[in-house]
């Protein structure tokens, strides 16, 4: 006869644990690092690339133990092209996320969402720079000579978390249990739930052409007052702000997006950015979002912050539950 010890590891193992989230909703923070990398073909770069996969939690833990009040995290993703021999180890066979696929380009009348090479994204922050640097520093290390890097840019809290432009960035971001509902996959695809589906492109601004415009054409464009950010009114028909561009509502519910935005610079190459990430539940919603800005709603009327703003990269990945990616560790 089975003892009771016996028995509870029968249980254990014939009921899996839940999926465990990355720390996706961390609160914002003062300093983040972007980094994008395409893996090398052969087996030993995958090889590679899942070790380090599987040991993100443990270089954070390394890195945040210098300062406990820094909130360090690091959130990894994977791209399409790779997803099937990257995470093999960790998922069903030929399991895949339901909507995960390269990034679509968006080719609207005057302006292009362009699509760019990317196999695994690490998003990493800290209220420190030093931190975040050092974290990316031994992921770099780690992964070696398995990748090539395609996009790496180091972004910095902007006085009261606005953007170059001068406006305050994010305030649509959703809070509470609802941060979870929009940002989290659940059981809609149970075998991914806890994951979430992930946006970048690096956005860089012409700011002296912006700069020329009055304070109320920037607002009527960003759909924001500038001062004090108080939301300006939907237009109900001709063109519509940034705001209203990006709020998709259908069958009378409003689909939200987590975005962690942060600008960068390099004042003396006149570099001036917003590098966008934006974590959603359903791809379509982000996807959507896009299409609205360079279509427009209706077309031709495209958000008119792409004036001023273009993207040089595009990228989609999915950000697996955080004990997926344990599992390439073992």
């Amino acid at each position: 006869m089975p003892t009771p010890r016996e028995i509870a590891a029968a249980a254990q193992r014939e009921t899996p644990l839940p999926n465990v989230p990355q720390d996706i909703d961390t609160l914002l923070t003062s300093a983040a690092a972007f980094l994008v990398v395409s893996i090398k073909d052969g087996p030993e770069n995958v090889a590679a690339v899942q070790a380090t996969l599987g040991d993100v939690a443990n270089l954070v833990k390394t890195v945040a133990f210098r300062d406990l009040t820094a909130q360090v995290s690091c959130s990894a993703a994977v791209g399409s092209r790779v997803w099937d021999e990257v995470m093999a180890p960790a998922v069903t066979p030929g399991a895949v996320p339901a909507e995960l696929k390269p990034f679509t380009e968006i080719k609207g009348s005057k302006h292009t969402a362009i699509s760019t090479p990317g196999d695994l994204l690490f998003h990493i922050r800290a209220n420190r720079p030093d931190l975040v640097f050092e974290l990316e520093k031994l992921i770099v290390d780690s992964l070696g000579s398995s990748v090539t890097v395609e996009d790496e840019v180091s972004g910095f809290r902007y006085f009261d978390d606005r953007d170059l432009l001068g406006f305050v960035d994010g305030t649509a971001n959703p809070v509470g249990a609802h941060l979870t509902q929009a940002s989290l996959v659940g059981p809609e695809d149970p075998e991914f739930a806890g994951g979430a589906y992930v946006v970048v492109q690096n956005y860089q601004h012409n700011l002296g052409a912006w700069n020329r415009l009055t304070v109320e054409n920037q607002e009527a464009i960003v759909g924001h007052r500038k001062l004090d950010n108080v939301e300006l009114p939907d237009a109900v028909e001709g063109q519509k702000s940034h705001k209203t561009l990006n709020t998709i509502t259908l069958d009378g519910v409003e689909f939200d997006i987590l975005r962690d935005n942060m600008p960068f610079g390099a004042p003396g190459e006149a570099l001036y950015g917003t590098y966008f990430i934006g974590y959603t539940r359903y791809l379509w919603v982000l996807e959507q979002m896009l299409e609205n800005m360079y279509m427009g709603d209706p077309p031709p009327l495209y958000d008119k912050i792409l004036d001023f703003s273009t993207p040089t990269t595009g990228t989609t990945f999915f950000a697996p539950p955080a004990s997926m990616l344990a599992a390439l560790g073992d």
